[in-house]
């Protein structure tokens, strides 16, 4: 069986649990976490995003939770943010879905009623659960029941539309044929914007972009913003609980720079943020909690401090008087009622900025536990002002600082470098190179 092959304390990583179907996950695995899932939690709601293995993999979750007695209410294809949202209604919802990875990939990600995602406490006993078969079938007299729930999307439109009135910006909308196909147009037509849409059908091959909305992913969005003369782009990940943008002159607005934008739009006191998100935060916002990257770390961040905004660089936002969801469709509504208000290039161009650069490093799965050992070793030998080591090794100085850690969903090392001027750049990337080849050799 699969679990074998597995370092099963490693299963759920930042972002649930994910791998390619028929090797690192599988039918059997999916319903050995809803056996697990189910054994304690008897009102299910489970939802897909658009991957063509999405309906497999939610049947065998079905499976997998009514036999152990479990109701399953079956949302069907939605967005994450939709899914997140329905579980108030539950014990616990259940998604399909790998986010932003490729097609080949699915996986699924879990959810508790106030919207967050299962915290480390709950991932590891469902993991116990799993690795100890600590549960027991019920008889054919006691099994679950499986019944479609209806109205998940048009619930999930009203809630933004409540909450944020009306809009009138002209926007492009990219949904990469994901999982906000439908919920996300609506949502922005509800409000009135005027809309143009891109990729916005569902497509498991995801034909028209990679599921990532990385800027070199967004040039046909680019250029319909300026063909168009629209006010803002926006664009999701393929489950909808990312969003970044571009403004009406065409440019990229990253992750960084939106929860800097929303932060300062929403005048809030404090924000939750990452190890890797940028110190422009620092200069904009009284308070700046910093957290593990993931947003369940930034949702739980959020519980503790009482904060009404946190963000992640990748394009994630939770604004917990919505939701401890990220959710991305609401961003980018909200994203489209400023829009609405005022230019969001002169919005964007008032902002700090300072070069920055974000890489990634492969190795071999098998060899992480060898690559985290070197990684402290030679964090152990920098010299910096202080060296924070709450998820990985964020090594600060007085013009800049980076981050290297190991990715919480696949087998890298991330890089974050951020400073002041080009030229620190430069000796800071160098610096945290030479770290990332000692531990890759």
């Amino acid at each position: 069986m699969l679990l074998e092959r597995l370092d099963i304390m490693s299963l759920f990583g930042s972002s649930g649990i994910r791998g390619v179907i028929g090797q690192d996950f599988t039918p059997d695995l999916a319903v050995s976490i809803s056996e697990a899932v189910a054994s304690n939690h008897h009102e299910i709601v489970i939802g897909r995003d658009t991957r063509t293995t999405g309906l497999m993999v939610s049947q065998a979750l079905m499976a997998g939770a009514t036999s152990m007695g479990a109701n399953v209410h079956d949302a069907g294809m939605v967005s994450t943010p939709t899914l997140a949202r329905e579980a108030a209604g539950f014990d616990c919802g259940i998604m399909v879905t790998a986010s932003h990875n490729p097609s080949q990939y699915n996986g699924v990600k879990l959810w508790n009623p106030d919207g967050s995602a299962f915290d480390t406490p709950q991932m590891t006993e469902v993991e116990n659960r799993i690795i100890n078969k600590a549960y027991e079938h019920k008889s054919w007299r006691h099994v679950g029941t499986t019944f479609l729930l209806e109205g998940a999307l048009e619930r999930h439109v009203e809630a933004i539309a409540k909450a944020l009135g009306s809009a009138s910006a002209q926007v492009v909308l990219d949904c990469g044929c994901g999982a906000t196909f439908e919920v996300s147009p609506r949502a922005l037509r509800t409000l009135g914007c005027r809309l143009t849409t891109l990729n916005c059908q569902a497509d498991g091959f995801f034909p028209g972009r990679t599921p990532e909305p990385t800027e070199d992913q967004l040039q046909d969005l680019k250029e319909l913003v300026l063909k168009k003369g629209a006010d803002v782009g926006i664009a999701h990940d393929g489950d909808g609980d990312r969003m970044v943008a571009v403004d009406d002159l065409g440019r990229f607005i990253d992750g960084d720079r939106l929860i800097a934008l929303f932060a300062s739009s929403l005048r809030v006191k404090g924000v939750v943020a990452p190890m890797d998100a940028s110190m422009v935060l620092d200069d904009l916002v009284g308070r700046v909690v910093r957290c593990k990257v993931g947003d369940v770390y930034v949702a739980e961040a959020l519980k503790q401090s009482s904060l009404d905004f946190g963000g992640e660089p990748s394009g994630t936002y939770i604004f917990p008087k919505e939701t401890y969801c990220p959710d991305g469709v609401y961003a980018g509504a909200l994203l489209a009622k400023m829009a609405s208000e005022q230019k969001l290039s002169e919005v964007v161009d008032a902002l700090p900025s300072y070069p920055s650069r974000r890489t990634s490093h492969q190795f071999e799965a098998r060899a992480r536990r060898e690559v985290e050992g070197r990684l402290a070793s030679a964090a152990a030998q920098l010299d910096c002002d202080r060296l924070l080591t709450l998820d990985g090794f964020r090594a600060e100085y007085p013009d800049g600082w980076f981050l290297v850690r190991l990715s919480g969903t696949e087998p890298k090392l991330r890089v974050t470098v951020e400073a002041r001027d080009r030229a620190e750049l430069e000796r800071l990337s160098n610096i945290a190179s030479e770290m990332v080849g000692r531990c890759l050799r």
